[in-house]
């Protein structure tokens, strides 16, 4: 039992399962840029599509742990042939590959949906300065 939790197919495993964590960090930032988009819109509705693409923007971190856990899956063969047998060695360096981007995609999420909600905050102002100078 113990064996198999740490062998190289457990580890490539769980290198994927980390890359596809940074799907929380998107989660995560478009919430809080969507928080911000439906203040804006609600109060001009004609912003809608400026405001989508800011809020969308948190989500690409999802995108790229998608894509490296997907990458770490058809590299060890889960996905389009058989199962290839990996030693430890070789399943810890996919582990470390996945790990980057599972913490970094946490992390750059959030703070990438407070960067878009802060845009957007400012494209609310300035349609509220522009209406005022009318």
């Amino acid at each position: 039992m113990v064996e198999s939790l740490f062998s190289g197919e457990f580890l490539a495993l769980l290198g994927a399962a980390t890359a596809a964590l940074a799907g929380i960090g998107s989660a995560l930032g478009v919430g809080v840029a969507g928080e911000a988009a439906a203040g804006v819109v609600s109060e001009d509705p004609n912003k809608f599509g400026q405001v989508l693409l800011m809020q969308a923007l948190p989500g690409t971190q999802g995108i790229y742990g998608f894509v490296v856990a997907f990458l770490i899956v058809l590299k060890i063969g889960m996905i389009g042939g058989g199962l290839i047998d990996l030693t430890f060695a070789q399943g810890a360096y996919l582990f470390m590959a996945g790990l980057p981007i599972g913490i970094v995609g946490i992390i750059s999420g959030i703070y990438q949906g407070k960067a878009a909600a802060a845009g957007l905050q400012l494209t609310a102002k300035r349609s509220r300065s522009s209406r005022e100078c009318n």
